[in-house]
Parts: structure tokens; sequence; C-alpha cells
């Protein structure tokens, strides 16, 4: 691995990490011959592992189960070359690639299984092979791991704008702004229990949790100049493991350089995907790339560009929500139809209709927390007024005035909103505590 070490940079994704076990298999060496590019790259993975933790251990954490020694968590950091940005990619895990292993005939399968097949070099090998880049530096934590370097870091915060609850990671927590400790960080994380998109909601919001770990350290002066990076970096090394190559000097540099970035200068994103359940014998449901997209994202990386603002990589122009998944009423019964055969579940209340409509476009109106479904019924509805209402019920109501109603079919994109480019300011809680 190059001497360029860039571990604290992993900063913005070893705190989104909800990953495992100490690693079983040696730090990987270079790859001769793999893509070099501008800048720096580093991997990043959580291995799904229960392996030396007690009963106890498990049931404090809510990490019960048996683990599949492989990556349950992969992101690719790139530091560009005048360290003056930072892009974290999230790799989904079930991404269904081949394995460059030597011999014939090639295996395929789930990204996450390159792991338990062979470790940390084969994993390393596999992300070269599929991005085209040259990974630089390899970095794993565990589930204690990043518990403990969250509370090192004197916690973090974390927000919604609807109430959260998974069973399977312990996560519940309300509407609004929280203060978490390492514990109650893991099962913000570790969520995907909780509504589609599944896991790329997960990937989401550790990209959210990471953007603002990292503002708070900033305003806490934890990176602001060598002295206090130095500090952090040693309270870093306590939780997680660095490739052998990475000095202290290194993590110094490197976190002072995150800490004079502006959020706008650290973007996030999940390789765009085409198919979300590719199903294959012997591996079960995986997720194909969307290959022009993601061709375009490897490239960029590799020359060092950024990634927001590439409108090769943005995904297609698509709704937030499934229209199958928006409940309606609406006061008239030629769009309610209409829009009952765009998907939407819809009620007509016509009925109850006023005699007299007011004038302007039709009104859409909804609670707080319920923006995805309105905006998708903006979207079938072209020049329809959203009205947020507090106190409103779970259903969007619909009300036509006295313009003209055209209902324009909608395209659903999974990766609209979980998965495009996103910079660490759009990401970030407005708002609360740092």
């Amino acid at each position: 691995m190059r001497r360029l070490g860039t571990s604290l940079v992993f900063f913005s994704a070893l705190v989104t990490l909800t990953a495992l076990a100490p690693a079983a298999h040696p730090t990987p060496a270079p790859t001769p011959g793999a893509g070099a590019g501008v800048g720096t790259n580093i991997l990043v993975v959580g291995i799904d592992s229960r392996a030396g933790l007690s009963r106890a251990e498990k049931n404090r954490l809510n990490v019960g189960g048996k683990g599949c020694n492989c990556t349950d968590v992969m992101m690719l950091v790139h530091l560009s070359a005048d360290e003056r940005r930072a892009s974290v990619v999230s790799i989904p895990r079930d991404s269904y690639v081949t394995y460059p292993e030597d011999g014939a005939p090639a295996r395929s399968g789930k990204i996450n299984g390159a792991y338990a097949i062979g470790g940390a070099t084969l994993t390393v090998r596999t992300v070269e092979k599929v991005t085209g880049l040259r990974i630089d530096h390899y970095l794993e934590t565990s589930f204690t791991g990043f518990e403990q370097a969250v509370n090192d870091l004197g916690g973090a915060v974390i927000c919604t704008d609807k109430p959260l609850k998974d069973v399977n990671s312990g996560l519940d927590i309300t509407t609004g702004i929280h203060e978490v400790d390492g514990r109650g960080s893991l099962r913000y994380v570790r969520a995907r229990h909780i509504e589609n998109p599944g896991d790329l909601g997960r990937v989401r919001r550790q990209q959210r949790f990471a953007s603002d770990l990292i503002a708070r350290l900033t305003t806490r002066d934890a990176l602001s100049g060598p002295l206090a990076a130095v500090q952090t970096a040693r309270t870093l090394l306590q939780s997680v493991r660095i490739d052998p190559d990475t000095s202290l000097a290194d993590l110094v540099r490197i976190g002072w350089a995150l800490g004079r970035m502006k959020p706008s200068q650290r973007e996030f994103a999940t390789v765009p995907i085409s198919v979300f359940d590719h199903r294959v014998p012997g591996v079960g449901s995986t997720l194909l790339w969307d290959q022009p997209r993601s061709a375009a994202l490897w490239s960029a990386l590799a020359a060092d560009k950024p990634i927001k603002g590439d409108a090769r990589i943005q995904p297609a122009s698509g709704t937030p929500a499934r229209p199958e998944k928006v409940q309606a009423r609406v006061d008239d019964a030629g769009v309610a139809l209409a829009l009952r055969a765009a998907g939407f579940q819809v009620t007509d209340t016509s009925a109850t209709a006023p005699a007299t409509r007011p004038a302007g476009p039709p009104v859409i109106r909804y609670a707080p927390g319920a923006e995805r479904g309105a905006t998708t019924l903006a979207t079938a509805l072209p020049g329809a007024r959203l009205e947020r209402v507090p106190g409103h019920d779970a259903i969007v109501d619909v009300a036509l005035g006295t313009s003209p109603v055209t209902v324009h079919e909608v395209h659903y994109d999974r990766n609209t909103i979980e998965g495009a480019p996103a910079t660490g300011h759009q990401l970030g809680c407005k708002n609360g505590p740092r």
C-alpha cells in the first residue's frame, strides 16, 4: 500500500459501520497492476461475525443470531489529491459480482461473500476488479469497536422526521433530535427492518450519521489543529484496525484536513442499482449495478473529480415513493379513477366535494413526515400546490380547484432518494446539539 496514509478520512466511514469482528485474516498487500488513478482510496469493511462476544454482550448490543463471516458493510472512501474533498461510496453487500480468483471457472456471488472465501485479500481484489480502482488502504472494526469509538469521541447526534423502530437492532426513537452513546448509535446504523428501501435506507442513515458526527467533532475542535488531531487519532486507534503502512503522522495530517473541510466538500453516495431483486440459484436475491452510472462513478473517482453534480451518475428523474404505497383521498371521481390507474391507493370522496370549487390548482394536504407520498402525488398532478398540515392523518388529501387537471404517469427509482450523491450539508441535521 502506498505510504500516503489516509485512514482518518475513514472517520467519515468508520462511524457508519454496523461492523462486526476483529480481522480474522491478515491485512492485504498491494495488488500488482491494479488501477491507480489520482488521490487515495480506502476500503472500509465490517465483518458479520459474533466470534468472541458473550451471550450478555450479544443481548446488550442486539446482535443475536449467527454471523456469516462475511462483510456486512463495505464503503470506499476517496480522498482527493489536494485533500479538499472526501467522497464516501457505499457498496451494497448483496451486489452480484464475479470474484477474481485464480483458476477457472471464475465464481460469482454477493460481494460480501468474498471475505468468507478469501478474507481481506480477496475482498480487496474483488473491489479493485469491479471498480477499476486501486485500494491503497484497508480498515476493519467490530461491533464493540464501533461502540467504543463513538463513546470515546463523546457520543453522537441523530435526527429523524418520523419515529423509527426496528426490533432486530433495538432502535426505538421518536421524531426529533437525539443525543446518543455508542450503543444507541449502533442500533441506528444497523437498523434495516424499518421500511422500504431496506438496505439502501440503512446505508443512507449511516451516511447521515457520519456527516453529523464529523460536523460535531469539528465544532468541538477535535480536528481543529495538529494537537487536537493527534488526540483524536490516538482515540480511534484504541478501537479500529488500520493497515501497517499508515502512521500516526498520516492520521494527524488527514484528520486536520478533514477538520478544515466544509460539509459541502464531503460527499456521500451509494453505487447505483438497476435491479433490486436479481434471483440467482444457490445465491439468493442479489443486486445488479446500473452499469453506465456505476462506471461513471468509478471513472469520476479515478480522475479525482467530484461525484455530486455529475449528470452521468445521477439517477433517472423519478418519484421518491412507490405510487402503490401512497394512500390518498381525492374529491373528484375522474381524477380519482386516473390516479388509481396510475397505481395510487385512492378513495373517491367526490360525494363530499364542495359545490363550488376554489379558484386555482389542486391542493395536496399532508401530515409532517408524509412528504414523499405528497411529492409523488404532486408529480402525477403537475401544478398542484403542496400544503403541510400539522395533525393531519396518514392519508393524503387532494382537493381540486377550478384549474384543469391532467394526471401524469409517474416513474419510481429507488436510487433517487436513498442512493443519489449528496453532500454533508444536505444529509446532516439542520439544527440541534453539536
